[in-house]
């Protein structure tokens, strides 16, 4: 038990030093953003992820406000903002006389 309460401790650790930086490592964007090391490393490989290589390309570094916005880049519609577009696209589309 007392092990695991250290772990655990550990961890919380990691994620506070890990929230009050601005630039991260690929364990502390594993950590807060819950992917896996091997994905942000395949991220990293394609190019699809905003990132930083150290002068001899060895270490990838990450700026948080970058990630926390590409994390957020594909807002996906709620069922009422999918519904309000289409009434839109409706009225819109009556106006110019393409329905009738």
């Amino acid at each position: 038990m007392e092990e695991l309460i250290n772990q655990q401790f550990a961890e919380l650790q990691k994620l506070t030093i890990a929230l009050n930086k601005n630039v991260l490592t690929v364990g502390e964007l594993a950590l807060l953003s819950g992917l896996t090391k091997g994905y942000i490393y395949n991220l990293v490989h394609y190019k699809k992820i905003p990132h930083y290589k150290s002068e001899g390309g060895k270490l990838t570094y990450f700026k948080k406000d970058e990630v926390e916005k590409w994390l957020c880049a594909t807002k996906v519609a709620t069922q009422s903002e999918t519904e309000q577009k289409a009434v839109a696209y409706c009225v819109t589309r009556n106006r110019k006389g393409g329905a009738k």
